[in-house]
């Protein structure tokens, strides 16, 4: 009786709830969770790199300028932009990033000549356009995964020579003005350097070493002109004459001297002839800005490496009919 009376005013042992219950599971519950935040990062990045890679393949890019063969319009430090959409897409439209590529550039210092790989070739373009005689573009040779950014002079069925550093469209020589000079500052990115421009440093009366470049200006037949760069006698001043194929076109630099274009061999490191418009890449709009080649990994020395006044230069030559 003693015993239960004892047990009846006891009080009753609580039972667990639900989450005392799951507790027990804890430990699995919260790697799941981690697992899930991991998951749902990967997946952010992916969908963040896919966005940033379709906006570079199919509307606009980045571009860098590697070469001295398009000045004095373009300079190496240029960074510019490209558009993608200007003639339509082709197979060398796509940006597709190549991992071996990066880390040979970056972590191993070797030379890459490109950070991206190309789909198998084919011929035409989606909303193909024929660019515009005189637009700057960047093209990708036949057989290569580089990138050349080069002027369109020619089209298909024109017929051209280049005789005595002269280009000929269609028996028509092109409109050459006298010749004139421009001073462009050296720095690292844009050394002047004496084998290449004979004579063309100068010391001016405050100190500033520029490289004095003699220039002439070309007017194309629709209007178009900008300035080359006419540094004398070259292998390139005589080519021709040939007739431009369909759906082809003749891409030379503005440093005429100095660009291995269409005029040259692929052995030569040229473009080998007129290039097939299905390896354009885009067209060349303007610059974002510039580097002189100073800067290293220390963000201090960023902004003293900037170029003036090279910031939001159109890259699209003056139409004197407009």
């Amino acid at each position: 009786m003693k015993d239960a009376l004892l047990n009846r005013d006891e009080t009753p042992a609580p039972l667990p709830d639900k989450a005392e219950a799951d507790r027990g599971g804890g430990a699995g519950t919260t790697e799941r969770g981690r697992g899930a935040r991991w998951w749902a990062e990967i997946v952010g990045v992916f969908w963040l790199l896919l966005i940033v890679l379709g906006f570079h393949s199919f509307i606009a890019k980045p571009f860098y300028i590697p070469s001295e063969s398009m000045l004095p319009g373009l300079r190496v430090g240029d960074r510019l932009v490209v558009t993608k959409f200007a003639y339509g897409w082709s197979f060398v439209s796509p940006t597709i990033p190549n991992p071996a590529a990066i880390v040979r550039s970056l972590v191993l210092r070797q030379p890459a000549d490109s950070w991206s790989v190309s789909l198998p070739a084919w011929h035409g373009r989606l909303l193909g356009r024929l660019p515009v005689r005189g637009d700057v573009v960047i093209v990708t040779p036949p057989g290569t995964n580089s990138d050349y950014i080069k002027r369109v002079i020619g089209l298909p069925g024109d017929r051209l020579e280049v005789r005595g550093g002269t280009v000929l469209l269609n028996n028509k020589p092109v409109m050459r003005g006298p010749i004139h000079y421009l001073d462009i500052p050296v720095d690292v990115n844009s050394p002047c350097n004496p084998i290449d421009y004979p004579d063309a440093q100068l010391r001016r009366p405050d100190g500033t070493l520029v490289c004095h470049l003699p220039l002439v200006t070309e007017t194309l037949p629709n209007g178009r002109r900008y300035d080359t760069v006419e540094l004398g006698p070259s292998p390139g001043d005589d080519y021709g004459p040939i007739t431009i194929p369909t759906n082809y076109v003749f891409l030379m630099g503005d440093n005429r001297d100095r660009s291995a274009d269409s005029r040259f061999s692929s052995a030569e490191l040229g473009l080998g002839g007129p290039v097939p418009y299905e390896n354009i890449g885009g067209r060349a709009e303007f610059v974002t800005f510039s580097l002189d080649g100073r800067a290293t990994l220390n963000p201090l020395t960023w902004p003293g490496s900037l170029r003036a006044g090279r910031a939001g230069r159109s890259l699209h030559p003056e139409d004197v009919t407009s």
